[in-house]
């Protein structure tokens, strides 16, 4: 038997059954309070970078330093990424339909590929503007300013960072916690452009170009390591712990006596899990039930960015898919075939 379990919800079960608890989940889909706290995230975050980023234009602008420009580059990509990240916490709150039955989760890993290629493409034009600079060499004017405007960098994106990874927790997305992380890394690549200026300023010129090509590094680094999280999340990975520890908690719930496959994937911020138990052979289908409706208790309780559990009800005699498989057989004139 198959028992599946979505959110909002409570004690009281779609077949009827009340919980013995006297407390409940899930007044407010907290699926929904998620993404509404993800998009104010977003939109503070990106008022911020966008402020910061601002600033240091006008200063590159006056100034002439190409590291300052790189990074200002980075800084307004950074802003922009907020909107395809919007776009898919609103698309988040929709309700599924027929035809998309698992919601709309899918396009925040989207959102994560769009964002991929801005950083990119940040990288590649930084990275020309640093290289064509060696050859070209221009003065920095203004020293004192572009060395203000790196510190505000700093500090612009250090706030961002910590704001992001803190609502990012609170809600559990990974890709909030992600952004902020990259706003820290960002952080310490405007500092970068204070140590260029202060090369420049003890009569080394080429300190300027040499630091926007840092910077362009750092940028391909982060396009790497975000990409390797972006591609996992599309092709359906979980984190190995977050299945280990769904495992877990269903093995210690009473009268489970096997889990035998789990399987977990990320739609966006929320993650769908499919698991076997087994429980006693002898017990009645509303039993079997109950069991399964305090897996699915336990889990929610242990992972609060879990969205949707489908569990399959074994006899403990035949427990896993194994048992499932139906063996070569031939009907209706088909070839001899079997199911797994």
């Amino acid at each position: 038997m198959h028992d599946r379990h979505d959110q909002p919800h409570d004690h009281h079960y779609a077949h009827g059954h009340a919980a013995a608890h006297g407390h409940t989940h899930g007044v407010a889909d907290p699926s929904i309070m998620a993404t509404d706290r993800g998009l104010w995230a977003v939109k503070w975050s990106f008022v911020g970078l966008a402020a910061t980023a601002t600033l240091q234009l006008f200063v590159a602008a006056l100034s002439g330093s190409v590291a300052l420009l790189a990074d200002t580059i980075h800084n307004f990509g950074d802003a922009a990424t907020a909107i395809p990240l919007a776009i898919a916490f609103w698309f988040a709150r929709k309700q599924p339909t027929q035809r998309f039955t698992f919601g709309y989760g899918r396009i925040e890993d989207l959102a994560g590929l769009m964002i991929l290629l801005t950083l990119l493409a940040s990288a590649a034009f930084a990275g020309y503007e640093s290289f064509e600079r060696f050859f070209r060499t221009q003065p920095v004017s203004y020293i004192w300013a572009v060395a203000v405007a790196s510190i505000v960098g700093f500090l612009g994106n250090e706030a961002v960072a910590i704001f992001r990874i803190r609502v990012g927790r609170e809600i559990n997305s990974a890709a909030l916690i992600a952004d902020g992380q990259h706003a820290r890394i960002d952080g310490w690549t405007s500092l970068a452009v204070l140590v260029g200026v202060v090369g420049v300023w003890l009569g080394y010129p080429l300190a300027d170009p040499i630091m926007g090509l840092l910077i362009t590094a750092a940028i391909l680094g982060i396009v790497i390591q975000s990409g390797r999280s972006i591609f996992t999340r599309m092709l359906d990975g979980a984190e190995p712990h977050i299945v280990e520890e769904i495992r877990h908690t269903a093995t210690h719930v009473p009268q489970v006596k096997d889990v035998s496959e789990v399987r977990a994937r990320w739609l966006g911020h929320r993650l769908h899990a499919e698991l076997n138990i087994a429980v006693d052979s002898e017990m009645t289908v509303a039993q079997a039930h109950a069991v399964a409706a305090e897996v699915r208790h336990q889990l929610l309780h242990h992972l609060d960015y879990l969205s949707l559990v489908v569990i399959h009800v074994d006899p403990v005699d035949q427990s896993g898919e194994a048992f499932h498989r139906i063996e070569e057989h031939a009907h209706d004139g088909l070839a001899v075939h079997s199911h797994g």
